[in-house]
């Protein structure tokens, strides 16, 4: 338990809890916040669209810098930058007075939130032992996402501008307590050698290289289905569902984060006790397959059996530190940074395909198969990147890629 709680580890837990309230936040004051800016009604779904596609954006741009930074520069480094980036941009968010300004702003936000995770997990991975990791990473994401159960309560409270002020501030404080998070020792050693670090073409230099971080990508993209599908558009979803009463985003959002809490930490325990980070990595996705079917398509007509969905919708989802951390463990210190930074970040910017395919599927089919069709989508490339991937459970991380 010492072990596990030290410094840099508590820090990475409450610098990532700032990071999804932040990163959440649009999403529960996305109607309210797009009103007051005078956007008609009928427009709500394709502005909010475009926001969300400007801050996916932004993460995908700020993955790969802060990704190679992380390599190039150190994990520490990283943090401080990026918590400053998005602190300060959110904060701005609350001054907007038009839709062009909120999108810029939420580009850079998003620039600043893609550091946050991946070199926060990469560094708790390099300072643990191996046979303690999986429950520091689980660790950092639980309390990460308790973040979004922040944000929904500081929504419902406050006016969405002031929300954005204390998410901003909430950063800023967080930086206080970064002046005592030490270097990974792993990273200090790696410096002292001649070998490249940083550099993301290398990721591409060869056919299993390529595939590899492919595969990374590809076993974490049903989590952003449903957490930016599912839950963004699940005052639509209910609407079309014939619920009792109206659906409010903020709330699933922040049921779904309960049940991601879980999630996150039980699939780290479950990792350990099973020794296998692919085994369970399966077992999540099929639950998630299930849950978004009954979500979906079971007529349950009542607003708290459809929030009580959005909880299993969670759990099933809550591999996420788990995906990272594998992420992380494939490739060796010159590389990792870049690698545990761009793959979160990567599968958040699949919202830029996955909104206009789910636009385009419900002006075919209607949004519930529309939906259904770009889950089925999701979860059969989580499952072909799964296939025949490495184990990579108590793998020693002291080495390097060549």
């Amino acid at each position: 338990m010492r072990q596990l709680l030290q410094v840099p580890v508590i820090v990475a837990a409450l610098g990532y809890f700032v990071d999804i309230y932040d990163l959440l936040l649009f999403s529960i004051v996305r109607i309210e916040s797009l009103r007051s800016l005078g956007v008609a009604e009928a427009s709500l779904l394709n502005e909010g669209v475009y926001l969300i596609n400007m801050q996916m954006g932004g993460l995908l741009l700020g993955g790969i810098l802060w990704g190679i930074m992380g390599d190039k520069r150190g994990r520490i480094s990283v943090l401080f930058s990026s918590i400053l980036i998005y602190s300060l941009a959110n904060a701005a968010n609350g001054f907007v007075t038009s839709v062009d300004q909120y999108a810029v702003l939420r580009f850079i936000a998003g620039i600043g939130l893609a550091g946050e995770l991946g070199v926060g997990i990469t560094l708790v991975a390099e300072i643990l032992p191996k046979e303690i990791r999986g429950y520091g990473t689980s660790l950092v994401a639980s309390v990460g996402m308790l973040g979004a159960v922040l944000a929904y309560f500081i929504a419902d409270n406050f006016e969405w501008r002031i929300a954005y002020f204390i998410g901003g501030g909430l950063g800023l404080l967080l930086l206080l307590m970064r002046v005592s998070v030490f270097e990974s020792g792993i990273f200090t050693k790696a410096k002292e050698k001649s070998v490249s670090r940083g550099n993301f073409f290398q990721l591409f230099s060869s056919g299993p290289q390529f595939i590899k971080y492919i595969r990374c990508i590809l076993i974490g993209v049903p989590v952003w289905f449903v957490a930016g599908i599912l839950m963004t558009f699940s005052p639509e979803i209910g609407q079309a569902l014939d619920l009792d009463t109206p659906i409010v985003a903020g709330k699933a959002v922040m049921w779904e984060y309960i049940g991601l809490t879980i999630g996150d930490l039980s699939s780290g325990i479950l990792s350990q006790y099973f020794n296998s980070r692919k085994k369970v990595v399966l077992l999540y996705v099929l639950l998630a397959a299930l849950f978004s079917a009954v979500y979906l398509f079971v007529p349950l007509q009542s607003s708290a059996l459809f929030y009580a969905l959005c909880v299993g919708l969670g759990i099933a989802s809550g591999y996420w530190a788990l995906f990272v951390t594998i992420a992380a463990e494939q490739f060796g210190t010159n590389l990792r940074a870049t690698v545990a930074t761009t793959v979160p970040n990567f599968v958040r910017g699949s919202m830029i395909l996955m909104t206009p395919l789910f636009l385009l599927f419900r002006s075919q089919f209607g949004i519930l198969p529309g939906a259904g069709l770009l889950g089925l989508i999701t979860i059969g490339i989580a499952l072909l990147g799964l296939w025949k991937m490495e184990e990579t459970f108590g793998k020693d991380l002291n080495f390097l890629e060549k």
